[in-house]
């Protein structure tokens, strides 16, 4: 149903009713997108119809261009009608482009506000929500605006996990940016769900917890390979936070990094020489991160 109208109803070639869809589509509402995939939905089942008649002999007594023309149009029709009611191809679509599409994962949003720019707190309404004050290892004021956007979503989390580390917060912010790329490639599973895991921990054999296959890059004596492997999915970005910091304070190969974790290129280079990530960049390419948090 679109703006009132109902293009099922109409006939399959129907171009006012194209033209209908694709204004609406511009709106990318979901109404719209469901009538894109009943359309295309419909089109698949057309050409499925007109391969069978070209399967079909043709050469019959009363078969001419005109009946040939007539029993298209009829297939059409047809098509329209009975995608309407639907075969579930129409429902796979409209699941996998709304995933697609999507902004900011649902828990995403329940976390923290995104933040504003501030005007004239003269003009902020009683009870608004001001934005988080960072910590005092992350500089405020200056931060550029996807850094700033990342430690209002993560900065409570960070901060607890450094209070039970000893980690400055900016380090595992930093490392988690880097790891995401600040939060626009976090881990998700084959349905789209958010797996919340944002240091790209692996689900090896002591983890009895969910867990997510994904495709990821993995160096093997310096190159770059394509594998699948199984990630760890958390609840939420809290138990994400709390789950690295338990890995590093109870994990033997990460005593050298708790040690160096108050300066950021020792727990940078202390990841990468306990084995953390496989790639040969990794410490600097962390080292990078982090400075845009504050001085490093």
């Amino acid at each position: 149903m679109i703006g009132g109208t109902d293009l099922s109803s109409k006939f399959a070639l129907d171009v006012q009713g194209v033209n209908q869809l694709k204004m609406a589509a511009k709106q990318s509402s979901p109404e719209a997108l469901k009538a894109a995939a009943k359309q295309f939905e419909a089109v698949f089942m057309n050409m499925l119809m007109k391969s069978l008649r070209e399967a079909a002999p043709q050469d019959g007594m009363f078969d001419s261009e005109q009946t040939r023309m007539y029993t298209s149009m009829l297939d059409q029709q047809l098509t329209q009608k009975l995608a309407s009611r639907g075969i579930g191809l129409a429902d796979v679509m409209v699941r996998q482009l709304s995933i697609t599409q999507a902004v900011p994962d649902e828990g995403a949003a329940n976390e923290s506000a995104m933040p504003v720019a501030e005007p004239d707190a003269t003009r902020i309404p009683a009870g608004t929500p001001r934005p988080l004050a960072p910590p005092g290892d992350v500089r405020g004021g200056n931060l550029p605006a996807k850094v700033e956007a990342f430690v209002q979503r993560l900065l409570p989390h960070a901060q607890a996990a450094s209070a039970d580390t000893g980690i400055p917060a900016r380090f595992m912010l930093g490392q988690a940016a880097l790891e995401t790329g600040w939060g626009r490639a976090e881990i998700r599973g084959a349905d789209g769900q958010n797996s919340y895991n944002l240091f790209g921990i692996k689900a090896g054999g002591a983890w009895h917890g969910r867990s997510v296959d994904v495709a990821t890059t993995e160096y093997v004596n310096g190159r770059a390979q394509k594998q699948v492997e199984s990630f760890r999915a958390y609840d939420s970005y809290a138990d994400a936070f709390r789950d690295y910091a338990g890995l590093l304070r109870a994990n033997p190969r990460y005593q050298n990094v708790i040690a160096q974790g108050q300066d950021a290129a020792g727990f940078a280079q202390g990841l990468q020489q306990a084995g953390y990530a496989t790639d040969p960049n990794y410490a600097n390419k962390l080292i990078s991160v982090i400075r845009q948090f504050g001085q490093a």
